[in-house]
């Protein structure tokens, strides 16, 4: 097959997920695209924030975040917590939220799966941070695809 050459600024398709944070004790939540396992054990997960992003300060200062996958039904609010800003806007109460063992990395309570993470490194690049984080919890909604039940994907 032939190729034609491209720009090299080249995405490769990683699911959409929404980090959970606390900022002023309230839960805030921030849609990220850029996220990735990497590493085995301890289990580790990577994720990148535009420094724009009020997120990313507050995850350094909280040393904690989480990160839940939402499902197509909660796209609407996906998209929400992308565009607007906890700076001008609140929003703890978009999601039915829950705690893990960490404090400041509240999980969404309707995502099938969701992880609770401890803030292990920061990689500074020129226009976003990249958090690495260990996996402290992961939770899988009971019965769902995620969790073994009959509706597995």
């Amino acid at each position: 097959m032939k190729k034609t050459r491209i720009t090299t600024n080249v995405f490769l398709p990683m699911p959409v997920v929404i980090v959970g944070t606390e900022i002023r004790g309230r839960p805030n939540f921030l849609t990220a695209g850029w996220v990735s396992r990497v590493n085995t054990d301890p289990p580790m997960i990577a994720v990148s924030i535009s420094r724009a992003n009020a997120t990313p300060k507050v995850s350094r200062r909280t040393g904690a975040f989480s990160i839940n996958l939402p499902t197509a039904a909660m796209v609407k609010e996906t998209d929400y917590c992308g565009l607007v800003s906890c700076r001008y806007t609140d929003k703890s109460n978009i999601f039915d939220h829950f705690q893990g063992t960490l404090t400041g990395a509240p999980m969404i309570l309707n995502c099938p799966l969701v992880m609770e993470c401890r803030l292990v490194d920061t990689m500074e690049l020129p226009t976003h941070l990249l958090f690495i984080g260990e996996i402290i919890g992961g939770y899988a909604s009971e019965g769902g695809a995620l969790s073994g039940g009959a509706d597995r994907i």
